[in-house]
């Protein structure tokens, strides 16, 4: 008699799974491969902000440069959410069509096990008269 784990294994839909894998881990490494570059290139936050006595403030054409960087690194930080947010949709996805298939796997262990019931109690009845 198959152990229920082998079972288990059978009743998932290793097909599906295996083809949204490489999605997935595709998403993942890009996400984390922009986050590497996006920490690479950022400069130090103390290059930023000068401080001390005889400090010149920053002339209108240095705001508006950091306020592009700004507005950069925030469009790249809303790819990244957008991203990840897929990410997270793809394995929610994954993930309930593993629990139908373990909800599957749970049916058709409870029907085997009244089935086997029914075989037991049948033998014996026969094997009493």
């Amino acid at each position: 008699m198959p152990s229920p784990w082998l079972l288990a294994l059978k009743v998932i839909p290793w097909g599906d799974v295996i083809e949204h894998a490489p999605k997935v881990l595709n998403a993942a490494r890009k996400l984390v491969d922009r986050q590497r570059e996006q920490k690479a290139s950022a400069p130090p936050a103390s290059a930023d902000t000068p401080s001390g006595p005889g400090v010149v403030a920053p002339t209108n054409q240095q705001l508006q440069a950091r306020l592009q960087a700004a507005n950069e690194r925030i469009d790249g930080l809303l790819q990244a959410q957008d991203q990840l947010t897929q990410t997270v949709a793809d394995l929610a996805e994954q993930n309930a069509r593993l629990v139908a298939a373990v909800n599957v796997l749970r049916l058709r262990t409870r029907m085997l096990l009244a089935a086997a019931a029914v075989g037991a109690v049948a033998l014996i009845a026969l094997w009493l008269r």
